[in-house]
């Protein structure tokens, strides 16, 4: 067996159900009922069920299922910005997220502030985004807009920019939320050949994208959520070809 990067064992994540507050006269009218409401167990939200995954070193998976299968709680997992309710996860190597592309900038500094910014939270020296900051606006394709405020930027332009720093940071494992399908068809083309040169060269992937066919070109291997558990595991073409038939049938 190779090397596991990646090891979530048993896993649920659950979370209350939100209900709305009864305004004054709803709660004078119903008194007795809203009391007794509150005394009973409140309701649970179930986002993953009792999910086990192993992604082992230098391997791309991709995850596919509706909005609200348990994507993004999954996703937060393993960046570790929440918790599970129960079961263990355990990330054993350095994660840069391509999820929010741009969230970290500072709107009043320019381009090339915060490429050093956003490049020593991703984990490298001032030294290191120095050294790379030539190949880092190359790529972006900024020009002379890498020296004006990033207020002025379009999305576009925050996305480029923060893509090209991301993919700079000698990244080990990326976590990747639909960013491949962002952009105009040249950044796009771009992203994905980029995406594909660093598989090939070890880095492990996790993929979440409603872009099927993306998912079947960058991933050896496909999960498919529904309602926070493991539909279908396996090979991409034929998971793929199931959740087709399935969502075609709804």
């Amino acid at each position: 067996m190779n090397e596991l990067v990646i090891d979530l064992d048993h896993v649920w994540k659950e979370y209350p159900l939100q209900k709305d507050r009864p305004g004054f006269k709803e709660f004078f009218v119903n008194f007795p009922k809203f009391i007794k409401r509150k005394r009973e167990r409140d309701g649970r939200f179930f986002a993953l069920r009792n999910l086990t995954l192993k992604i082992e070193r230098g391997e791309s998976l991709g995850i596919i299922g509706k909005n609200g299968a348990g994507k993004s709680t999954l996703l937060s997992l393993m960046l570790g910005t929440i918790l599970p309710s129960k079961g263990k996860v355990k990330i054993m190597d350095r994660v840069t997220p391509l999820l929010e592309l741009g969230a970290g900038f500072h709107p009043d500094l320019t381009g090339r502030e915060n490429i050093v910014l956003n490049g020593v939270l991703l984990g490298l020296t001032k030294e290191n985004v120095l050294n790379k900051m030539p190949s880092i606006i190359d790529f972006s394709e900024m020009g002379e807009f890498v020296d004006v405020p990033v207020r002025t930027y379009s999305s576009g332009m925050y996305l480029r920019l923060a893509f090209s720093i991301a993919i700079h940071t000698d990244p080990k494992i990326f976590i990747i939320d639909e960013v491949l399908s962002v952009g105009d068809e040249g950044f796009q083309k771009k992203s994905k050949e980029v995406i594909l040169k660093l598989i090939k060269g070890g880095i492990t992937t996790v993929f979440v994208s409603h872009s099927l066919p993306t998912v079947e070109e960058i991933c050896d291997r496909v999960i498919w959520l529904d309602h926070g558990e493991v539909v279908a595991e396996g090979d991409p073409k034929e998971v793929i070809k199931r959740y087709r038939q399935e969502i075609t049938k709804k």
